[in-house]
């Protein structure tokens, strides 16, 4: 305990000038390693390798045409620390937004449990991190960090992953320094990597940032706490923020002291406290709490999750039982019509809708359930829509031929009109076609199973002085409402 009392009460030692080039920073000179400086945050790139964010309504994140990065910085600059929970897919972030939290993190252990069913245990790889980190940012406005684990691998498997983070339109990447399979912060067997290996790890993340012309936040976490001793932490700490992290987080801290301790690190640093739901190893404190210690930004990794859990459970006894859930456990239908953004969709289809006017039987996409929005509208429509009739597969035999179809195949051939009117007036086909093609379509149209054709067109009288003498064969309607009729063409 000495450690933190110590950097809470006493001055240093042997006083050094500043180096952090951040205002009101003032930190012991660090080790020969660490005396490469990250520009400073001004210089950097403040473009984004993906479309700006488009400001959603009632959001209160990223405004319009800004950048995911810079919508994150601007919330850390402001007063105040933070709430941020954890989200673990799309639909999960689209609430958080909806609750009208300026940011939110996605967890790993909870998309490790979401995805896979499994434990954080260092399972989840990083293309299934970046392929659901995708469907969370483009589901939001507001700026998310993502947990990025280890940076799956040694120095160049994190600067790609860095890379691939700002490309899955990331506002922020979490990095730790556990050795590889990693664990969950609160569980048993956390080992770290050297010091040294921690800190190069850090310093290739903002090279991967300065290449990739991004500002992504660096959020660098330490796991030494419960693998080796709070020093190590607080050291580490230090040392990343030399190296350009810029929001520091100490995981699995142990008491309200440990906490002061680390926020008294590097002050002109954003720090970052995790608030393990459930029973982890850190203190629960509330929002003003953790602001009046020091801390910047606070995630809530389970709350998402667990509440999910719980409910699904809860359900599934209550479906097993007989029973549905009551209408207080569950938004109603529309409800979550209107969270999955149905009406808006709607709204946003009706600019696209074609004429009725265009045939779609010629194209090949005949729409057989259209209706009309009005009567009125329907009537205009169906004067407009006189085409001319279609000729479908003419003359398909020849009724002289050898090849033809026995006593019937002249019968087979004769020409009828096909002609099918909507429920609203508006025509949809007219075309003629051979009578053995309708023959066989007796089989797939509503309504003409079972009908001889060719029977009726035998007994079916020919005028051959006019042969097109528009003879009705059928005149019915089908289960949808629409009228079919067949004519001796």
């Amino acid at each position: 305990m000495a450690c933190y009392a110590a950097l809470l009460h006493q001055p240093p030692a042997s006083p050094s000038p500043c180096t952090s080039g951040r205002a009101g920073s003032c930190r012991v000179r660090p080790p020969p390693l660490l005396q490469r400086r990250a520009p400073p945050l001004s210089a950097r790139a403040r473009i984004s390798p993906r479309c700006s964010y488009a400001a959603a309504g009632g959001s209160a994140g990223a405004g319009a045409g800004e950048q995911p990065a810079a919508a994150l910085r601007r919330v850390l600059e402001t007063p105040g620390a933070h709430q941020a929970p954890a989200c673990y897919d799309a639909l999960s972030a689209r609430l958080v937004e909806r609750a009208g939290f300026r940011a939110c993190f996605t967890s790993g252990f909870s998309i490790s449990a979401a995805r896979l069913g499994l434990p954080d245990v260092g399972l989840i790889s990083y293309g299934e991190m970046i392929d659901q980190g995708r469907l969370i940012t483009e589901a939001v406005s507001i700026p998310v960090i993502g947990d990025a684990d280890n940076g799956y691998g040694n120095c160049m498997n994190v600067k790609r992953t860095v890379k691939g983070f700002i490309n899955a339109g990331f506002a922020g990447i979490i990095l730790e320094d556990q050795v590889s399979p990693k664990a969950c912060g609160h569980t048993q067997g956390r080992k770290v990597v050297s010091r040294e290996e921690a800190i190069m790890h850090i310093k290739a993340a903002v090279d991967a940032r300065k290449e990739s012309g991004s500002d992504i936040v660096i959020v660098a976490r330490t796991d030494s706490r419960q693998a080796l001793s709070l020093d190590e932490a607080l050291w580490r700490a230090r040392a990343f923020a030399d190296a350009g992290a810029d929001v520091l987080f100490i995981d699995a801290l142990a008491s309200r002291e440990e906490m002061m301790a680390f926020c008294a690190v590097s002050p002109g640093v954003p720090k970052m406290a995790n608030m393990l739901e459930g029973g982890g190893k850190t203190p629960i404190l509330s929002p003003l709490e953790l602001e009046e210690i020091g801390y910047k930004i606070i995630a809530y990794p389970l709350s998402l999750i667990g509440v999910s859990m719980r409910a699904m459970e809860d359900v599934l006894v209550a479906i097993k039982g007989g029973r549905i859930p009551p209408p207080s456990s569950l938004p109603s239908f529309e409800e979550i019509k209107d969270t999955l953004g149905f009406n808006r969709y709607y709204e946003e289809e009706k600019r696209y809708v074609a004429s009725p006017a265009q045939s779609s039987f010629g194209s090949g996409n005949y729409d057989y359930t259209t209706e009309a929005s009005s009567s009125g509208d329907t009537k205009s429509r169906t004067e407009k829509s006189q085409e001319p009739i279609i000729d479908i597969l003419p003359q398909l035999y020849d009724p002289g031929s050898a090849g033809g179809r026995g006593p019937s195949s002249g019968m087979w051939s004769r020409t009828l009109r096909l002609k099918i009117t909507g429920r609203d007036g508006v025509q949809k086909i007219d075309a003629r076609i051979p009578a053995g093609f309708l023959e066989g379509m007796t089989k797939v149209i509503p309504g003409l199973a079972g009908t001889n054709i060719m029977e009726r067109l035998r007994n079916a009288p020919m005028d051959s002085d006019n042969p097109q003498n528009g003879q009705i064969l059928l005149d019915f309607e089908d289960g949808m409402g629409d009228r079919i009729q067949v004519f001796i063409a």
